[in-house]
């Protein structure tokens, strides 16, 4: 399943709607599913009753369901029974389904709140590109632990959102990665069942300052300002059941103004996703809607590949199995 949130521009203002995403262009509202369900069941407070078992937030039902991919399946599955019944709308103009070719809907970031942000820097090409360009070599340590740095969770945008450039920096970064979002909860927690704890698999653009960045790198921390105005996640969440439950090795381009600029696989990450939870997990809570990004893949920015995106750019950010996240880059703002 492909897990997702969908803005939809109404008189009384834009609503956010949690969904699940079929036939690339349609979705499913799950929280009206069951709001169909009970009505179906003659319940008085049919709506109160949906938003109670299956509230209109993908962090909260993680947060509350021991099994949320079951969950997002059983709603799948009702809602194909009253598809093929021809009932999809209910009482009060509220639909079971919307249509991405209707201008007023669009998707947007596919989860509404994250626990915890860790980006990790775990493709050893990446790593050796940079570590290269200021003369030194890769730090036995890094082979040693899958390091990561922690970022704000609130500044997430979504697909066709404008990318934020920031006053203070002259030079932007896209960066292509694969980012995983827990869905269970687990301390100290083993490699080989640390896939048990993962929901899916979403898109990450970690988009940089480098020149801020590399004065923070310096200073022998950070990142800090040279990440924190703006990250990009979506444009869905392609649940584990759909890569039989395991880590898949995924092909990941990014594309500039139509032209190729990055190609890697996600596969070739030195750690695993699994590493990297059991790593984190040790003495310390990981907990469901945690956002931990792989680092970014081998050639996946220009850093790498010494070319520079531009005010106005629009990027394409491309991973099999998920889809394409897809924005413009804002000009730089004034004070």
């Amino acid at each position: 399943m492909k897990i997702c949130q969908v803005k939809i521009n109404t008189s009384y203002g834009t609503q956010t709607r949690m969904g699940i995403l079929i036939n690339d262009n349609q979705v499913i509202d799950v929280n009206h599913v069951w709001s169909m369900y009970y009505a179906k069941d003659n319940r008085y407070n049919s709506q109160e009753r949906a938003d109670y078992i299956c509230p209109n937030s993908l962090h909260t039902i993680l947060t509350l369901k021991d099994q949320p991919i079951e969950f997002f399946q059983m709603t799948q599955t009702l809602f194909e029974t009253y598809q093929k019944d021809g009932d999809l709308d209910l009482s009060g103009n509220g639909k079971l389904l919307y249509s991405l070719d209707d201008e007023s809907i669009a998707l947007t970031k596919p989860i509404d709140k994250i626990t915890t942000y860790r980006d990790f820097y775990a493709h050893e090409k990446h790593v050796a590109k940079g570590f290269e360009k200021r003369n030194e070599p890769i730090p036995e340590a890094w082979y040693e632990i899958p390091a990561y740095y922690k970022g704000p969770s609130a500044g997430f945008i979504g697909p066709e959102d404008e990318v934020l450039w920031p006053h203070y920096s002259n030079i932007l970064d896209y960066e292509l990665e694969l980012g995983v979002i827990v869905g269970k909860e687990g301390k100290n927690i083993k490699a080989e069942n640390a896939t048990d704890h993962i929901f899916g698999f979403s898109i990450l653009n970690d988009i940089s300052a480098r020149d801020i960045q590399r004065k923070e790198m310096a200073i022998r921390l950070g990142p800090a300002k040279g990440k924190d105005f703006c990250s990009v996640i979506g444009p869905v969440i392609t649940t584990i059941d759909e890569f039989n439950n395991k880590e898949p090795d995924l092909l990941m381009t990014a594309t500039i103004n139509g032209q190729e600029w990055s190609r890697g696989q996600s596969g070739d990450s030195h750690f695993s996703f699994s590493e990297m939870i059991a790593h984190v997990s040790m003495d310390e809570w990981v907990l469901p809607g945690d956002f931990m990004g792989s680092g970014t893949v081998g050639t996946g920015c220009g850093l790498e590949i010494d070319k520079w995106i531009q005010s106005g750019d629009t990027i394409e950010l491309f991973v099999e199995g998920i889809g394409t996240l897809r924005n413009k880059i804002g000009n730089k703002r004034t004070v």
